[in-house]
């Protein structure tokens, strides 16, 4: 699977692949969303989910992460993106993004939602736009 995505870097939902350790360091210790995230819930979300990662072609090393949480027929979430600080500016984010699209598309979705305090421009490439009519939804807990 590989989305525009640059020479030397691939991108799989094989489970097999993901280096759970190195994803919850990455959320826990440096993502404002998931700061000091317990191991166990980290595993449990990666187990419950459709989960991507990007990797250097070379080495097989993780270098981002993306997480989707759906019921493949209506509606998607897409969460806990995160690109490897040391290859960011790359065009991973938006590769990574493209994918998940492109993986999604067939299912027919009405829907794929996600919440950004900073990657605005990132997601606004892959064809996001903030809510149309966010006086129609609501949320139950952490805002």
């Amino acid at each position: 699977m590989n989305s525009a995505l640059p020479p030397g870097y691939e991108i799989s939902t094989a489970p097999e692949r993901l280096d759970h350790a190195l994803i919850h360091q990455w959320l826990s210790q440096d993502a404002y969303w998931a700061l000091g995230r317990p191991r166990e819930k980290q595993d449990l979300a990666i187990a419950e989910s459709l989960n991507f990662g990007v990797y250097d072609s070379a080495s097989g090393a993780q270098a981002g992460y993306a997480r989707v949480v759906t019921d493949l027929s209506t509606f998607a979430w897409l969460c806990d993106v995160y690109i490897d600080p040391t290859v960011r500016g790359k065009g991973l984010g938006t590769a990574l993004v493209s994918a998940v699209k492109d993986h999604l598309a067939p299912y027919g979705l009405r829907r794929i939602l996600l919440a950004t305090a900073d990657a605005h421009a990132v997601y606004a490439e892959g064809g996001f736009a903030p809510l149309g009519a966010p006086e129609k939804w609501m949320v139950l807990g952490e805002q």
